[in-house]
């Protein structure tokens, strides 16, 4: 029997992921932009129908739509896509020219599109600080304690009381760090090293894959060693300290994020396995369910993701913006308008044809398609 939260739960606690990481993400361009100078005309949580709003003293329309999946900070002269300079543009009056976004400098428009996705790390590592300041951080040593039979560490040669060293090539300094890496990598080749009374062995084999299922009738499909650390150790984290061990631990969610991408773009891994809104709408009432600290874990975590996803050179998303700024950078003028044009146009259809399929992959994981076809 599985404990799944009612439909109540799924739509707040979504409504409250979505709803505060987009704030977050469009506040960041929006202070970059004040502090550039740039009137901002709109900042819109959701898209299409206002349902409430107000205008402050600048000028800016603040707005939450009827659509609650993304928001968006609408600059003065920012119509065009390319952000090319054109007739109407050049006809404004000086003074107000010059508060729009074309008028900036190519390193001041480059800020204002990177401050979205960086403030989404940023939101992030700060609660991830207050975690380890709370409760400390992971000090077990990738120490065996015992080594399952049949398993990719028995056919290894591993004994207890081996320590990792790396895995393809990467150092393991925790336990922790192990787990995260064999776990993103079930039924694959994986070059191990351990060290057993100051020598070092070099072994290559298969990991195994172990299925699990959560209390909420969730499978998750993970690799396995077969190697146990049965002594947990955790270690207590100053203020000081925090800020870095953060970071570290946001680097390590970045790295398992590309990890996955790269796994499905190379067929290592079913394309299936990507979720869109409706598996965040479901994770984000899990999560809730489970607790605070759970679900403030879990916006922290998406908050990275959304970030990433946003760095993507993928026009129409801020690295496509980003990326056509290098070409600036490195051409010394903008590429060409038509081209960019254009190139946000395949952006923008790229980004819905992946919306269409993740809305897919989530509609047949929660059976639709089987009960339709009875």
């Amino acid at each position: 029997m599985t404990d799944n939260p009612g439909i109540l739960i799924y739509l707040f606690s979504f409504l409250i992921v979505i709803g505060v990481l987009v704030f977050v993400h469009e506040m960041g361009h929006y202070l970059v932009g004040r502090w550039c100078g740039v009137k901002a005309e709109t900042f819109a949580i959701g898209f299409g129908k206002e349902i409430a709003g107000w205008t402050d003293e600048r000028g800016t329309r603040w707005k939450v739509c009827m659509l609650p999946l993304g928001g968006y900070v609408q600059f003065a002269g920012d119509m065009d896509p390319s952000g090319s300079k054109s007739s109407d543009w050049l006809s404004l009056p000086a003074e107000e020219r010059n508060r729009t976004f074309q008028s900036k400098s190519l390193w001041k428009r480059a800020a204002i599109v990177f401050a979205g996705p960086a403030i989404n790390f940023i939101f992030a590592i700060l609660i991830i600080m207050g975690f380890v300041i709370a409760y400390g951080t992971s000090a077990t040593l990738p120490v065996a304690s015992a080594i399952s039979p049949d398993s990719t560490a028995a056919a290894m040669g591993m004994q207890p009381g081996d320590r990792i060293i790396s895995v393809d090539g990467e150092k393991i300094e925790l336990f922790e760090d192990l787990r995260e890496k064999i776990m993103l990598i079930p039924k694959q080749e994986v070059e191990i090293v351990y060290e057993r009374d100051g020598q070092r062995f070099t072994r290559q084999g298969k990991t195994g894959v172990q299925i699990l299922k959560d209390r909420f009738g969730n499978e998750y499909r993970l690799g396995l060693l077969g190697m146990a650390s049965s002594q947990v150790e955790w270690r207590p984290v100053s203020p000081l300290e925090a800020p870095a061990v953060a970071v570290d631990k946001t680097i390590s969610i970045v790295d398992q994020i590309t990890t996955t991408l790269g796994q499905v773009i190379t067929g290592k891994r079913s394309i299936k396995e990507l979720g869109g809104p409706l598996k965040i709408a479901q994770a984000s009432g899990e999560q809730f369910k489970l607790g605070l600290e759970s679900f403030i874990l879990f916006v922290a975590l998406i908050s990275i993701n959304l970030g990433f996803i946003n760095l993507l050179p993928i026009p129409m998303l801020d690295g496509g913006h980003l990326m056509f700024y290098a070409i600036e950078a490195v051409r010394r003028k903008p590429a060409n308008a038509k081209v960019q044009e254009w190139a946000f146009r395949s952006g923008l259809a790229l980004v819905l044809m992946f919306m269409l399929v993740v809305t897919f992959n989530d509609l047949s994981s929660f059976g639709l398609f089987r009960s339709i076809s009875g």
